[in-house]
């Protein structure tokens, strides 16, 4: 009898491990899922907009002004500073009209964020007009998940989307890494 119950109680370990390391695994299949079949309100569930929309913005800002710094124009201007003092409000309004789910579905179909310029949808794309999308998953830590999405077209751009742990088996997309460039 207690070589039954260790046995059980040793598999409800295995079955609460499999479950806890592999729901992340669970969230992004239905992500993709959602963001394929253009699901808003299956995307609304699964994404944390204002710490995505907050990510979005620390990214966006840190690129525009590392891009300011690197152009002697820009740096030695006196009116490239007051620019550089103005583009995080500038980013932020862009991003905050710019997130959505229609964005947010783009990004996970094509890998690629949208521009700012071209409107804050953008068009679900043909079928046959579809991207080839490499995947690949990892822990960053226990609690962050990390889903690096590749064009095949564009093999050394990765965006990675972040996912954060939201109790013990639920999680949000909560971040992202833009590509480099």
């Amino acid at each position: 009898m207690t070589r039954l119950f260790k046995g059980l109680i040793g598999l409800a370990v295995i079955g609460f491990l499999v479950a806890y390391f592999g729901s992340p695994l669970l969230t992004v299949r239905a992500l993709v899922a959602a963001a394929e079949a253009g699901d808003e309100a299956g995307l609304e569930r699964m994404v944390d907009f204002p710490a995505f929309r907050d990510s979005l913005k620390d990214e966006l800002t840190a690129r525009l002004m590392a891009e300011a710094q690197a152009d002697p124009r820009v740096r030695d201007s006196g009116l490239g500073g007051l620019g550089m003092m103005l583009a995080p409000m500038l980013v932020g309004g862009a991003v905050d009209a710019l997130v959505t789910a229609p964005t947010v579905a783009a990004m996970v179909r094509t890998a690629d964020v949208p521009d700012p310029t071209e409107g804050a949808t953008a068009p679900a794309p043909a079928e046959n007009d579809s991207p080839e999308i490499r995947r690949s998953y990892g822990y960053r830590d226990l609690n962050t998940f990390a889903v690096r999405l590749t064009n095949v077209e564009r093999p050394n751009q990765t965006l990675k989307l972040l996912l954060t742990r939201q109790g013990l088996f639920d999680w949000r997309l909560t971040g992202i890494d833009l590509p480099e460039g």
